[in-house]
């Protein structure tokens, strides 16, 4: 027997009821048919992790994880046991984005300072997901310097789009 198969992995069962928590999150909200109040949404995924579907000029521009915000304008939002899927508008376009849920690695609503930090989960829910890099090595963002250097995550303030 395996070190695995000997131990109750705890661990993994918190980031799957934590997960839960995005599920039903996201479920309210569709029940609603908008975000209460000033809730909104800071949702982190990886962008190449199984199963995630945007357009290939966004998986481009956000190599390695990518942040969405849901707020004012996001359409067709739907969630199962498995995936998210929201329908966003990049320069005017509409785009759906669709995203199994283990790729998610934050979560968070701004407006009550709660956020959720996860591990990377495998396509079997269980053992973590292995993009080959160094674990060691956070994700650059920030600004493109023009280096050549290739980002791998991003968050974008909105502030700079609200009107004042």
């Amino acid at each position: 027997m395996s070190e695995d198969e000997d131990t109750l992995r705890y661990d993994r069962m918190v980031e799957s009821a934590l997960r839960g928590v995005v599920r039903e999150a996201v479920e309210e909200v569709i029940e609603g048919g908008e975000l209460p109040g000033d809730h909104h949404f800071y949702i982190t995924f990886i962008t190449d992790y199984p199963g995630v579907k945007i357009p290939a000029y966004l998986r481009d521009r956000y190599p390695g994880e990518m942040t969405i915000v849901l707020q004012y304008q996001f359409y067709d939002l739907g969630v199962d046991d498995e995936k998210m899927s929201v329908t966003l508008s990049f320069n005017n376009v509409p785009e759906r984005l669709e995203i199994p849920l283990a790729a998610i690695t934050i979560f968070a609503d701004p407006s009550v300072n709660f956020a959720l930090q996860f591990q990377p989960m495998g396509d079997d829910g269980e053992e973590e997901f292995d993009d080959g890099g160094d674990d060691d090595t956070p994700p650059s963002g920030g600004d493109d310097n023009g280096g050549g250097e290739k980002k791998t995550g991003e968050v974008v303030s909105l502030d700079k789009f609200r009107k004042k």
